[in-house]
Parts: C-alpha cells; structure tokens; sequence
C-alpha cells in the first residue's frame, strides 16, 4: 500500500493509496489545493473543513459540467464554448455565488 502526504490549503494529510498511484494522488490533491486558492483569493476567512467543502463544491460542479459535455459530445450535439454561448458567464456568475452563499451559511453554523 502506497503512502503520500499531500499539501492542500496550506495543510498536510497522510493519505494511502494503491501502490503506483502515488503521483496520481499528488496530481488529485494539487487540483483540490488549486480551488482552495481560489477561494482564499475571494477573500473570509474559513476553516479548513469548509475550504474543502467549498472546493469539492467546485470541483463537483466541474465534474457535472464535464458529463453533460461527454453527452453531449457522445449524442452529437454541439458542446457549448464561453466563446459560443454568452450565457455560460452568466450561468459561472451565479454558480459563484451559490457558493459564496452557501460559505455565508456555513459561517453562520
């Protein structure tokens, strides 16, 4: 069994993984800790556990996005770009601010 320690918003966690998978996991948590700053970046201050709840937010988000893209894609219909559809800047506006709300709830918790 393979053993890493990854970094994510400033933190360490041992994690276990498959052996082979090691840079696999880093690669994973990299993409976590990428959200993270992104969060950070917009400012508050959240604990740990609610920084990852915001970017597993995100990143479920994303991973829907990608689902209906691949069906899209896999139905042959056309998959929609920024550059195509100007209401996808508006649709990213308001995913953000779910989420900003959603940390607005959390705080009150």
């Amino acid at each position: 069994m393979g053993q890493v320690t990854v970094r994510v918003g400033g933190y360490s966690h041992p994690v276990s993984c498959e052996d082979g998978q090691e840079a696999h996991l880093v690669a994973l948590a990299a993409e976590v800790d990428k959200r993270v700053g992104s969060i950070k970046a917009m400012g508050g201050q959240f604990p740990e556990n609610r920084l990852l709840l915001l970017a597993s937010l995100l990143l479920a988000d994303e991973v829907h996005d990608l689902k209906v893209a691949l069906s899209q894609a896999k139905s042959g219909a056309p998959a929609s770009t920024l550059a195509d559809d100007p209401r996808l800047a508006e649709r990213i506006a308001r995913i953000a601010d779910r989420i900003e709300g959603i940390a607005a709830n959390l705080d009150r918790a």
